[in-house]
């Protein structure tokens, strides 16, 4: 790792080396967190955790070969390095920081209330078709994650593509004083987290905070259809550029159609010219995850023909609208996360499935005192669609049960308490040939759900 020697990690994070002096000249290997990735070489950085202690485990990571630990205590004098910080958490950020300064690659940072992992995924697979890109991995996008990501940087890579998610003010400040975005990305302003940010003015005041460490080299680009972001003027000299389906926009999509499950096609302007693209998951928010792509390939300057190709190549996660065929069913595994305009947006799609239409939803978190209301507003859009079956599973989700009921929808709707009065009934609601949606916030494990559907039978 370039110029991550234990001299320099101890400067990085003000922390103070204690060890042999012929060891403070060499470079780490790898920096981790978990004592069970320990290897020759690393790093361990141990951290308090509600449970655990990771300070429990310095002993054994040493025995497995690790170079050096940190240590918020005091470990007395031992035969091989560590480097005593105040705090393991802020010192890996330190490091972390330090770490990035010292690659000088350029960092696309990308957030958002809505979209942000497939808008990460799909500037990652729109920049790859250039350059030799690192991306966040699963959920790794908090004040832990993005180090742990930025630690995976390497000598060849030439950009990295960084989620970055928060839930309260102040966090994103913390997040680009790590990353220190060159061009920030910006998918929209929802109604997420507002137990701590209260209203979408105070989602949009702690996303904007991206913008914190910005150079007036650097580049903002926004989702111009969404009213908040759409008010963003200039940032230290930087005028941003947006994309959107409307074409008063500079980049902009049009002749937009759905091709079912199998994803929507569209025409994306910019620069005076065109291209048709067929985006290979489904949905107009896809749209818009392209236009955000094309936009960040603009900017790194790739070609029409590179950012199409890059776009058609984009690959589907799982939880995040992943489409499993087996056992004679269709399932939508888009467990991940959700929200009331990711829940509509999903239920919307499942409308153009083939079969029984067969939704399974979940309670949403993080929705602070307007958790009621919008579950019932989710419930309310259901019974509009041309649903067969809506199950709605937990507290919160009674609401939506109750306000699905009340649309005199010809849909069948089902309420139920837990996730395991979910899975006991599973096999009396699905039938074959049934396309089944299956969403809910995280908490609620319904990734449990999708690997009932999806197991041999």
């Amino acid at each position: 790792m370039k110029n991550l020697t234990l001299e320099h990690i101890a400067a990085a994070c003000h922390g103070t080396y204690r060890g042999p002096e012929e060891k403070k000249a060499v470079c780490v290997t790898s920096i981790i967190t978990d004592s069970r990735k320990a290897e020759e070489g690393c790093l361990f950085v141990p951290i308090k955790g509600a449970r655990v202690d990771a300070h429990e485990f310095i002993e054994g990571v040493m025995e497995a070969g690790a170079l050096c630990t940190l240590s918020e205590q005091d470990l007395g004098e031992k035969g091989y390095p560590w480097i005593q910080v105040d705090s393991s958490l802020q010192a890996v950020k330190d490091i972390a920081a330090y770490y990035l300064r010292q690659l000088k690659i350029p960092v696309v940072g990308i957030t958002g209330s809505v979209g942000k992992t497939s808008t990460k995924e799909m500037i990652a697979a729109v920049l790859a078709q250039k350059y030799k890109v690192l991306k966040t991995q699963g959920n790794f996008n908090n004040e832990l994650g993005l180090p742990l990501t930025i630690f995976r940087l390497r000598e060849e890579h030439e950009i990295a593509v960084l989620e970055m998610g928060i839930s309260d003010f102040g966090e994103m400040h913390r997040l680009a004083g790590i990353a220190r975005p060159e061009t920030c990305v910006i998918t929209n302003i929802g109604y997420c987290h507002l137990e701590f940010l209260k209203s979408r003015d105070g989602v949009l005041k702690a996303k904007t905070e991206i913008f914190d460490y910005l150079e007036e080299t650097g580049h903002i680009i926004l989702n111009g259809d969404d009213d908040k972001l759409s008010s963003v003027g200039e940032v230290k000299g930087v005028q941003p550029e947006f994309f959107g389906i409307q074409n008063q926009w500079g980049l902009f999509a049009d002749e937009i159609e759905s091709r079912g499950l199998q994803g929507v096609s569209c025409r994306i302007h910019m620069d005076g010219s065109s291209f048709q693209v067929l985006i290979p998951l489904p949905g107009q928010h896809m749209v818009y995850n392209a236009l955000a792509g094309a936009a960040v390939g603009r900017v790194y300057g790739l070609t029409a023909e590179q950012i199409k190709a890059g776009i058609e190549s984009l690959q589907p996660l799982s939880g995040r609208f992943h489409i499993i065929d087996k056992n004679g069913i269709t399932v939508i595994d888009d467990c991940y996360n959700a929200n009331p305009v990711s829940m509509k947006a999903s239920l919307e799609l499942l409308t153009d499935a083939l079969g029984r239409k067969v939704a399974i939803l979940g309670d949403m978190g993080e929705l602070g005192e307007q958790e009621a209301r919008m579950h019932r507003e989710v419930g309310a859009f259901a019974a509009t669609l041309e649903l067969d079956v809506c199950v709605c599973v937990g507290a919160l989700s009674r609401g939506m049960a109750e306000a699905a009921k009340l649309g005199g929808t010809h849909t069948k709707v089902i309420h139920m308490e837990s996730l395991e009065e979910l899975l006991e009934g599973l096999d009396k609601i699905i039938r074959k040939g049934d396309t089944i949606l299956v969403k809910a916030s995280h908490f609620m494990k319904f990734e449990r759900v999708v690997e009932a559907l999806t197991r041999d039978r």
